[in-house]
């Protein structure tokens, strides 16, 4: 098939073709919206052309890739499909919204182009809290346009840095959470933890504490992702979910609560512990965004940072 092919609601505009382009041919206009090439011939460099840039397009999708409905896609240049995933170092652009998702199996994805989703928490827009625990040290949170970094220092004590959204969604509420997180320096030691994901509050020294909560969690000197939940009635411990993260490599992750008895999680588009039951249908709430970054009493030293982490919530769940 094209990369491209009208669903519905087409929106066009009319250019004169840059180069020889394809029928269905996704390109990327000069204002930095995505579209495709429309009619069922090939037009010539210098042609007019008419290109769907609005309503719905169906669009070929990367293999082997899970997308839930309102992932923001974009389009991978080098491979000619929509992807979920977010690689910084190719000039891969947004596309726009998926509107049903899609399997790992699937060759296409319906895309509501141009359209990016609309989060109710985003800890890069929204009001967040911070608390920094330390004797001697300096633990710290960095912020930078587009990420923050939560780093240890080597420093013999107990310390602790966090993230905690101030903006709360309650029990009930269908949800999706996602982000984008790396470890650039793991530290030396198991005494250091790194948590992220949802929960109803944060703790002084210990996320394990925290009553409710799922988190992707990562052990000081282990580079092994981990998953983990408890609603205050039933707990899954720490497990390993037997991908690991690179340094200084960013990872991305999505956890799906549009059903609190059964969470599903993803790293990089691929389902993980799909033999779990992640729950939160106990939980009394409401949830939050958390990043956690805690070590005991150790010299271990730490750095992870963030680049995205949102929740979009919605009242048709499945």
């Amino acid at each position: 098939m094209s990369e491209a092919a009208l669903y519905k609601d087409a929106d066009t505009i009319t250019i004169l073709a840059p180069a020889a382009l394809a029928s269905g041919q996704v390109v990327q206009l000069p204002d930095g919206r995505a579209g495709y090439v429309m009619g069922l011939k090939a037009v010539a460099a210098g042609d007019p052309v008419e290109i769907q840039v609005g309503g719905q397009a169906v669009v070929a999708k990367t293999a082997n890739v899970e997308i839930l409905p309102g992932d923001e896609l974009r389009w991978d240049r080098s491979a000619n499909t929509a992807t979920p995933l977010h690689a910084i170092a190719d000039a891969d652009f947004v596309i726009g919204t998926a509107v049903d998702g899609a399997a790992a199996a699937d060759t296409t994805v319906v895309v509501v182009l141009n359209k990016r989703p609309v989060y109710q928490i985003d800890i890069f827009r929204d009001r967040s809290d911070s608390v920094i625990v330390k004797t001697a040290g300096t633990p710290s949170l960095t912020w930078t346009p587009g990420c923050a970094t939560l780093a240890l220092s080597a420093t013999d004590e107990i310390q602790k840095v966090d993230v905690l959204s101030a903006a709360a969604i309650p029990v009930g509420v269908p949800f999706i959470a996602e982000g984008r997180v790396a470890a650039f320096d793991i530290g030396d030691d198991a005494a250091l933890d790194f948590n992220v994901g949802v929960a109803n509050g944060t703790h002084a020294s210990d996320a394990d504490e925290i009553a409710e909560s799922v988190f992707f969690h990562l052990d000081g000197s282990a580079l092994d992702i981990k998953a983990e939940s408890d609603d205050g009635t039933t707990e899954v411990a720490a497990t390993d979910t037997l991908v690991n993260a690179v340094d200084d490599t960013f990872f991305d992750f999505r956890i799906d609560a549009r059903d609190l008895t059964d969470i599903k999680l993803y790293i990089n588009g691929a389902r993980v512990l799909a033999a779990k039951t992640f729950k939160l249908d106990k939980a009394t709430g409401p949830f939050k965004l958390l990043v956690h970054l805690e070590k005991t009493k150790n010299d271990t030293p730490g750095d992870f940072r963030v680049t995205h982490l949102a929740i979009r919530t919605m009242d048709v769940a499945a």
